[in-house]
């Protein structure tokens, strides 16, 4: 994956929550005789409290950024920040972590506390210890952490300092709510004569300027509720306030300060990538080899894709302009390592070599977080290829085949994605934004969202019950496109044991006192095939005895429904499912001899927008036939829908705790 952080390192300032501990003996610093605590932080420290929840750890007081744009594009900001701290667990932000790389340079920076009682604190650079980021493999970027002392309940701790930067793009974005409660927000920003500037409100209504110059424009919020987290939400950003604003340099600037629409940030990037595209012998040699018993163009692009996918390992490597620009296509090839960008060029590069043309494509891995109205490469993460599709060819099984109003037809392929089958699309990609960038502009794309019967999952159980309420049986379950994409992810990153460990977490959540007694599974390493698992077990006690009667639950193992729309507070955000779906259970369980059924559940059935549930029971001479058919339509559902889907899910319950009852013959 391309640099997910690569904007927010640099431009966000860093105090977190939960990453660290700190014990109060740690701290170096001292009250000063005389702390010279900024007037605005004092000001701040004085502010009315808005309405908090009782759990609610802490309050932004104030949250201030003034950006300084320079005639050459250079960019000063200064950052300050204040938080009122109300729980033991806010100490953690008492951890000010401020992210700096070779074009991010700190100038300087100070915090400060100011205690409920006591004497006040001051810390500073000096006290600050330097530290490299370790998720990557190897980068340029760093942080200074910074402990404030005292990030104790009833006292206020704040923050300031400054970064220089040179930007790719002229561009910024105020992130003003965030998962604690705001009191006042501001964001300034200063323009050279001549300048202009576009600003775009995003999830939060627009705020018009408390100043507005030529050369100064200031916007304020007060008041700001926190993104308090709940299942199954939508990625933070794509409900969360914010708004991106662009600087535009005088007409007749350089081009050199970077690209500030779909159709510029298309240019640039190709621009940007031409130069890795070139092939090598060694890349021509190995192309020959994984094509040499392809003779159509889908096996052509399906061995190449396939190879870059499985053969490459993804490795991140950036520094500077290197969380955009892929290295070249023979290094990658080499080393046989790369990223996102750096995989999907070698990819282009080998198609290349068999007449197939490609571009580049900047994604983003959360649906939601980018807004057409805002034209910006700063809000993606990712990046994947987007190969011209021919009018001859069939699309017979390919569901990532997209039309696109300026290109035409194109398959969508993700190379870095593991475990995906050629010609589908990682759920997280659909029904979400690609710009696919080439020499003579950027496409803005919507990725469509997969129909349900592309992620299918078949689960088909033929199970015996016994007279002493025991169950035995086989259970065979097949799965297709992204369902089995996850699937196999958790079977390949696993052991022989832990596969069987996780097999039995997942029976043990439905059955008492069972035996995993065999277990298989078909397919795993072929991401063009079902994957099918295949697992026998035995269960004492399933069936609950009273008197001549044995109740018998018919769903016996697998959960569809979730308390997701429960609670006593009202829900705030939407539901988000993963991905559509089509997912069946089909039980046959044959009676004991002696028995006969005495009651069996009702059929259900549930239709709404965005899902549907259906079941039966059903009695043929001495088996009990239970089937029902889950499919997700949707993958959003507003708030408006709560309702629903809390009577959707307690439905599915039902159902699901619903019994047979049995008892003896002649009684």
């Amino acid at each position: 994956m391309m640099n997910n952080n690569w904007y927010y390192k640099r431009l966000v300032p860093a105090i977190t929550s939960g990453l660290l501990l700190f014990a109060a003996g740690l701290f170096c610093a001292r009250p000063a005789a005389a702390v010279d605590v900024p007037t605005w932080l004092r000001q701040a420290a004085k502010e009315t409290l808005p309405s908090v929840t009782p759990e609610t750890i802490a309050v932004i007081l104030y949250d201030e950024r003034e950006t300084t744009v320079q005639n050459n594009g250079e960019v000063e900001t200064t950052y300050r920040g204040a938080y009122l701290i109300l729980r033991p667990a806010g100490k953690d932000l008492g951890i000010l972590k401020i992210p700096f790389d070779n074009e991010t340079k700190i100038t300087w920076m100070k915090a400060w506390c100011i205690p409920k009682e006591g004497k006040e604190y001051e810390v500073k650079e000096k006290d600050a210890i330097e530290k490299g980021l370790t998720e990557e493999f190897y980068s340029d970027d760093r942080w200074k952490e910074l402990i404030i002392p005292a990030a104790l309940p009833g006292n206020v701790i704040g923050y300031e300092y400054h970064q220089m930067r040179r930007p790719f793009f002229l561009q910024d974005e105020w992130r003003f709510q965030v998962g604690l409660p705001m009191r006042r927000s501001r964001f300034t920003l200063n323009l050279p004569s001549g300048w202009k500037h576009v600003a775009m409100w995003i999830h939060y209504p627009e705020q018009k300027p408390l100043v507005d110059t030529p050369t100064q424009v200031a916007w304020e919020v007060e008041n700001v509720p926190a993104i308090k987290p709940e299942p199954m939400m939508p990625d933070w950003r794509s409900v969360a306030g914010r708004m991106g604003v662009t600087f535009h340099p005088p007409s007749g600037a350089t081009s050199a300060l970077g690209p500030t629409n779909w159709d510029q940030i298309g240019v640039w990037l190709a621009q940007l990538a031409s130069g890795s595209l070139q092939s090598t012998p060694d890349i021509q040699q190995k192309v020959k080899e994984v094509t040499a018993n392809a003779t159509t163009w889908r096996e052509k692009v399906q061995a190449l894709s396939s190879y870059v996918q499985s053969r490459i390992r993804y490795v991140d490597i950036e520094i500077g302009i290197g969380g955009f620009q892929p290295h070249p296509a023979g290094d990658t090839y080499r080393h046989q390592y790369g990223d996102c960008k750096d995989k999907a060029t070698l990819l282009s590069a080998m198609l290349r070599e068999v007449g197939i043309p490609s571009y580049l494509a900047l994604a983003q891995t959360e649906r939601g977080v980018i807004v057409p109205e805002f034209a910006s490469a700063i809000t993606f993460n990712h990046v994947i290829l987007a190969i011209p599709f021919p009018a001859d060819v069939p699309e017979g099984g390919l569901s990532a085949v997209v039309e696109t109003s300026k290109s035409g037809k194109m398959l969508i392929f993700d190379p870095t994605s593991e475990y995906t089958p050629f010609g589908y699309l990682p759920f997280y990609e659909q029904e979400n934004y690609i710009l696919i960038s080439t020499p003579q502009g950027g496409e803005l794309v919507r990725l469509p969202l997969a129909e349900p019967t592309v992620n299918r999952f078949v689960r088909t159980a033929k199970l015996e019950l016994h007279s002493d309420g025991s169950l035995s049986g086989t259970v065979d379950e097949t799965s297709y496109g992204w369902m089995a994409a996850r699937e196999r992810e958790r079977l390949l990153s696993s052991t022989s044991m832990d596969r069987t460990k996780q097999l039995e977490a997942f029976l043990g959540s439905f059955l008492r006192d069972f035996h995993l007694t065999r277990a298989s599974a078909d397919n795993v390493g072929k991401l063009s095939e079902p994957l099918a698992l295949h697992y026998e077990f035995t269960a004492d006690h399933y069936a609950k005895s009273a008197g001549d009667l044995l109740v018998v639950r018919a769903r016996v193992i697998g959960e569809k429904g979730s308390d997701v729309a429960e609670g006593d507070d009202p829900r705030k955000l939407p539901v988000e499912f993963d991905d559509t779906s089509l997912q069946t259970d089909d039980f046959e369980i044959t009676l004991p001899p002696g028995y006969t059924v005495d009651d069996v559940p009702r059929p259900t059935k549930f239709e709404t927008e965005f899902a549907s549930y259906t079941s039966q029971t059903q009695v043929t001479g001495d088996t009990i036939h239970y089937t029902r058919t889950y499919q997700v339509k949707k993958v959003l559902v507003p708030l408006d829908k709560m309702d629903e889907l809390r009577k959707f899910n307690r439905q599915i319950a039902g159902d699901e705790r619903a019994s047979v009852v049995l008892k003896r013959a002649g009684q």
